[in-house]
């Protein structure tokens, strides 16, 4: 059987679908899955066992008909047996139904009439769970397994590697990531925790446990944050994956993980290290498992600057903030 999964969003986003995906690839063992994702997200499938073909398309851009055009030829030619969508606008319901692919898995709302089996959409839940609630219309009806992730042996190679050039592979470490998707920045969303702030939970990490490095990470976007950081605090270290094999992988290494909401935390989540995150306008128990490995930091005012550092130090200490 030939597969198609069409998943807009970011990288967060595509790691929240990874339980689908997974299920999807047990339940029918000699298909082939592959998805439809953003150019930014394409990356994400490096940890991801279960796709083989990652196709790019800008489902936020302004898309001609002649865009939607050879998204529909690529669609045909390939000759896909069922599609599963994450999309909900009717226009994707409609390029679905025009690809002729017999069987067309969606959430029902405004597309629902070009679409097989719809499947009632869930938003008051875990993002993860509400993605696999579509399998039902695949014919497969399984728990939902948490996330989880392959990391290639090269990454953990690499991390390793890298450990003992920060001089952290024996000690341990806390991993911090505070920066942001430029997505995220565009469109005003608060995801940015003060610097000042990061310093005074920095100066009290190093304070009460400075036999544990604290490591900054340094992606594609995170450039100022972490020319902030390194000014305020120079004994923090950075660290700097190329890809997001390599993340995964030193986020699996690390004692604990700080960090925004960010694709970085559902990874951390996904490896199982421990993990504090901080969260401004955007809502933990959407974006979080209920888990004894991961604490939610949330603003009592939706901004990030109004969570006090004092409330994130006593969630690192045990204490109640």
């Amino acid at each position: 059987m030939r597969i198609l999964a069409l998943v807009p969003g970011g990288i967060g986003d595509q790691i929240l679908f990874f339980p689908t995906l997974d299920d999807l690839k047990k339940s029918y063992p000699e298909s082939q899955i592959d998805v439809i994702v953003e150019p930014r997200s394409k990356g994400a499938y490096r940890v991801c066992k279960s796709v083989q073909d990652v196709l790019a398309y800008d489902f936020k851009d302004a898309n001609s008909l002649a865009d939607w055009g050879n998204l529909l030829g690529i669609m045909r030619d390939r000759e896909y047996e069922a599609v599963i969508s994450l999309g909900q606008r009717w226009t994707v319901g409609l390029l679905l139904w025009l690809t002729g692919i017999p069987k067309r898995v969606g959430y029902a709302g405004n597309g629902a009439i070009f679409l097989t089996n719809p499947i009632p959409l869930k938003t008051e839940q875990y993002a993860a769970q509400m993605y696999h609630d579509l399998l039902p219309g695949m014919d497969v009806v399984t728990p939902f397994p948490g996330l989880s992730i392959n990391v290639p042996k090269a990454d953990i190679d690499w991390a390793e590697a890298e450990q003992k050039l920060l001089g952290v592979s024996e000690s341990g470490y806390v991993l911090i990531h505070g920066g942001s998707s430029e997505l995220a920045q565009i469109k005003g969303i608060d995801k940015i925790y003060p610097t000042n702030y990061w310093q005074e939970i920095i100066t009290e990490l190093q304070q009460k446990q400075p036999n544990l490095p604290v490591v900054v990470v340094k992606g594609p976007e995170d450039g100022t944050w972490v020319n902030e950081i390194t000014q305020l605090c120079p004994d923090v270290k950075v660290v700097m994956p190329g890809d997001i094999g390599k993340l995964a992988a030193m986020i699996a290494a690390a004692n604990l993980m700080l960090c925004t909401d960010s694709a970085p935390m559902h990874l951390a989540v996904a490896v199982g290290t421990y993990t504090i995150a901080l969260f401004g306008p955007t809502k933990p128990e959407k974006l979080l498992p209920k888990s004894d490995r991961v604490i939610a930091v949330k603003s009592p005012t939706g901004k990030m600057s109004d969570i006090s550092p004092q409330d994130v130090l006593n969630k690192i200490w045990g204490g109640e903030g």
